[in-house]
C-alpha cells in the first residue's frame, strides 16, 4: 500500500475582517499518496491557494490536524515549520521570489548553503543545467525572461530534491508557449525526483496532466476526480 505524503484532518481557516470572520476553508479532509501528481483547481476565492498555503504551514489553520510526510505540523512554531519546509517541501510561487542581487547559481545555492550541504555551488550548476539555463548561471533575475525566472525558482526548490513539491499557479504569469515549457521541466523533475506534486491552477489543460483534480468551491472539496481509487478525499 503506498504511503500517504499529506493528511489533513477537518481543516478549517477563519480569517478576520473589518465585517466580521470569514471563513477561507470549512471542515476540509484529504489524503494523498506519496508520487501522486495532483491538481487543485476552482474560481477565485474558492480557498484553493489557502489549502496549499496551509499544507507548507505558511497559513495556519483555525482548527484541524495536518500531517506531511508523517509529521504532525499542526501546532509548530514558526522555526519548527520552516525547518520542515526546508527538508520535506519544495514551493514554487506564481511570483518568483528570486533575491535580485545574486545571480541564478546564487540564488539556487542559497538554500543548499543554508542548510550546511557540501559542494552547493556543484549541485545548484547541474541543477541550472537540468533546467535549460547552464549558460545564464551567472545573470542576475533583471538579465532573465520571466521563463527563464521560472526555471531558476524552480531548480531552487528542488535543489534539496524534497518529497514534496507544492506549486501555486506557476505558469500564471507566463505566455502560453513558455508556460508550456515550465510545465514540462516541473513535470521531468518531479518524475525524476521521484516527487509527490500538488499545483494549484486555472489551467484545465494543466490540471489535466495529473493524476489527480480536486475542485473546490466555497472552502469546500466539491469533487475529486482521482483516478487512484486508493486514495481518501472527504469534506464535510
Amino acid at each position: 500500500m503506498p504511503n500517504t505524503i499529506i493528511q489533513l484532518k477537518d481543516i478549517r481557516l477563519t480569517l478576520t475582517s473589518r465585517a466580521g470572520p470569514v471563513e477561507i476553508l470549512r471542515d476540509v479532509s484529504l489524503d494523498i499518496l506519496a508520487g501522486q501528481s495532483t491538481a487543485i483547481v476552482g474560481p477565485s476565492g474558492s480557498g484553493k491557494t489557502s489549502l496549499l498555503m496551509v499544507m507548507a504551514g505558511l497559513e495556519k489553520a483555525t482548527r484541524g490536524e495536518i500531517v506531511i510526510n508523517g509529521k504532525d505540523i499542526s501546532g509548530l512554531s514558526e522555526d519548527q515549520l520552516a525547518a520542515v519546509r526546508g527538508r520535506d517541501i519544495g514551493i514554487v510561487f506564481q511570483s518568483f521570489h528570486l533575491v535580485p542581487t545574486m545571480t541564478a547559481l546564487e540564488n539556487v545555492a542559497l538554500p543548499l548553503e543554508l542548510a550546511g550541504i557540501p559542494d552547493a555551488f556543484t549541485t545548484a550548476r547541474t541543477l541550472l543545467d537540468d533546467v535549460g539555463l547552464g549558460a545564464r548561471v551567472d545573470h542576475f533575475p533583471a538579465q532573465l525572461s520571466g521563463g527563464e525566472q521560472q526555471r531558476v525558482a524552480i531548480a531552487r526548490a528542488l535543489s534539496r530534491r524534497p518529497p514534496l513539491i507544492l506549486a501555486d499557479e506557476p505558469t500564471g504569469n507566463l505566455d502560453g508557449k513558455t508556460g508550456q515549457q515550465i510545465v514540462d521541466v516541473l513535470f521531468g523533475l518531479r518524475e525524476r525526483i521521484g516527487a509527490t506534486l500538488v499545483l494549484v491552477t486555472h489551467d484545465e489543460r494543466l490540471a489535466a496532466m495529473t493524476d489527480r483534480v480536486i475542485r473546490m468551491m466555497d472552502g469546500r472539496i466539491s469533487s475529486d476526480e482521482g483516478k487512484r481509487s486508493a486514495i481518501r478525499a472527504v469534506s464535510t
